[in-house]
């Protein structure tokens, strides 16, 4: 069969069933010359592996994208990456993100929350409200998403060993605003097996841990079927110091644990695998990330249709969303960082990320500005709306450099996986250190690139210049954790103790068993128990994680 061949057989089904639901943006895409842009660009000389290599987007491999039309259709999510002080100030925000044309919401939590305590637990002291939006109770999470309605907006939120919590406020939100959960959309990070290897917030240990996401996996299956239950993260991984290689393959290795981990609890493949999704980096060298992001995707749909035999094609499927290389940003000319997050961004829209998030100039610096983040977000409409990059699927397919670098990163990451599966897989290598010594060992080759000046970045190293910072600053006002301390006193003086004390009992009895531990997480928070509580509770049954040295 020739590629017109199958260019035609895909026309017909794959294509015409993706243009029944959703019509494209424009009836005829062209540039500013009038020169009319083809939907897909195919080789014109007969190619033997086009078929099993790129195939067509929307099918097995999805080298070529996930969706039959990807930006002609719609354009992936805009997501700012938002969360400060205290839930009321978080929500201006949202709504000023959502007014300024942002389509989704991303919550990021201060380290408090992200490691399962309140804001007047002592251990909190210093730190609420910093590098997030504290959240201790459903009055919090109430208030974060007031006039916004949760059926009409998509959210994800960056959170990990407490995940099944949050998200259960989010639920009981979404049901005191009268919306059924089976309408919610969005995602929650829930990946713990790569805090143990690049980032540290967790809080239990590995087995406990595991059976939280199996049963956020089984809950969601059944009763929030358009939230993704999961977010395997390469993201933080990358900003530890790994190489793009290592990043694939770590992230798929993490991957691979979690459906291994969902099958040994009774789950089917096909029944939690296509609520799956993972978040990337998109780093500095251009045509790597571009390489990188299709490497990834083809990769995944292997190990899903081949490894675990799944059936469905959306099991197969490498749902991703992106965030620009913190660990890229720098202090010294910070507005240089528009520039290298465009290149980023750019990136990731040409690998073909479902959604996206653009850094702010100043974040090596603070917390970003309103108007810095309102920057980031344009860097993104200018490339959807301006760039003409998103008017055809997979433009730089073809490019015989772009394909040899999928080629081998896709190599790359099958020989880390046969590594990590010799181990006995992800949670052994990493019980090894064998991921985290690789990481450092990335990390420390190239910072020494730097430091020797064999890796020139613009302002640090080479192309200095004495400056004065003038950027606006944002502040977070200390008095936000006194007003989180009395909001919980309050709470704590009116809500039904004797209830609480019965609901604390009956979590701790499940912990020791086997039941799904969600609908209990959900009654607990609609009845004022706050994240600490839960969490101290759940630490008293299992224990805590500490990390050894290697």
């Amino acid at each position: 069969m020739t590629i017109q061949d199958q260019y035609n057989r895909w026309k017909e089904t794959t294509l015409k069933k993706s243009l029944d639901k959703f019509k494209e943006r424009k009836d005829r895409f062209e540039t500013s010359a009038g020169i009319e842009i083809p939907r897909l660009g195919l080789p014109s000389q007969p190619d033997p592996d086009y078929e099993t290599k790129l195939g067509f987007p929307g099918e097995y491999p999805f080298t070529r994208g996930v969706q039959p039309t990807m930006y002609r259709s719609r354009f992936w999510t805009m997501r700012q990456y938002a969360g400060f002080s205290t839930a009321e100030e978080s929500n201006k925000r949202y709504r000023y993100l959502l007014q300024n044309g942002q389509t989704g919401l991303s919550v990021a939590f201060d380290l408090p929350t992200q490691i399962g305590y309140d804001a007047d637990d002592p251990i909190a002291a210093g730190e609420v409200g910093k590098v997030g939006v504290s959240i201790s109770s459903i009055r919090d999470m109430e208030q974060l998403f007031d006039q916004i309605p949760l059926d009409k907006v998509s959210t994800s939120m960056t959170i990990n060993a407490p995940a099944g919590v949050l998200l259960a406020m989010y639920i009981a939100v979404a049901k005191r605003q009268g919306v059924d959960m089976k309408q919610l959309r969005g995602t929650i990070q829930n990946d713990i097996l790569k805090e143990y290897v690049a980032r540290g917030t967790y809080i239990f240990p590995p087995a406990p841990s595991m059976r939280l996401i199996t049963d956020i996996f089984s809950f969601c299956s059944r009763n929030v079927p358009n939230w993704n239950t999961i977010s395997i993260s390469g993201y933080h991984i990358r900003e530890a110091g790994s190489t793009s290689v290592q990043e694939v393959a770590f992230t798929l290795a993490n991957g691979i644990a979690y459906v291994e981990a969902a099958l040994k609890a009774g789950l089917n493949v096909d029944d939690f695998a296509g609520q799956l999704s993972f978040f990337f980096n998109a780093h500095n060298n251009f045509l790597e990330e571009v390489a990188k992001f299709r490497a990834a995707r083809r990769l995944w749909a292997k190990v899903m249709r081949e490894r675990f035999k799944a059936q469905k094609p959306s099991s197969w499927q490498l749902r991703f969303h992106t965030q620009t290389a913190g660990s890229t940003l720098t202090a010294q000319q910070p507005e240089n960082n528009v520039v290298r997050v465009t290149i980023q961004a750019l990136s990731a829209v040409l690998g073909g990320t479902q959604s996206l998030h653009t850094n702010s100039m100043d974040e090596a610096l603070w917390l970003p500005t309103e108007k810095s983040v309102r920057v980031a977000l344009r860097t993104q409409q200018i490339i959807a709306y301006e760039s003409g990059v998103a008017d055809s699927v997979d433009p730089l397919a073809g490019s015989y450099l772009i394909e040899y670098l999928t080629d081998e990163i896709e190599k790359g990451a099958q020989d880390y996986l046969a590594k990590i599966d010799e181990m006995g897989g992800a949670l052994k290598s990493i019980e090894r250190g064998f991921m985290q010594n690789e990481i450092q060992n990335a990390a420390y080759a190239a910072q020494q690139a730097i430091e020797k000046k064999e890796q020139i970045v613009v302002g640090v190293n080479q192309f200095q210049v004495e400056e004065d910072l003038t950027l606006e600053r944002l502040k977070v006002d200390p008095a936000i954790e006194i007003g989180q301390r009395e909001r919980l006193k309050k709470l704590r003086e009116t809500r039904d103790q004797r209830l609480v004390e019965q609901l604390l009992g009956k979590l701790v009895n499940a912990a020791k068993g086997t039941e799904n531990l969600m609908p209990l997480f959900i009654e607990c928070v609609e009845n004022d128990i706050t994240l600490g509580e839960i969490c101290n509770t759940l630490r008293s049954v299992w224990g805590e994680y500490v990390a050894e040295g290697f």
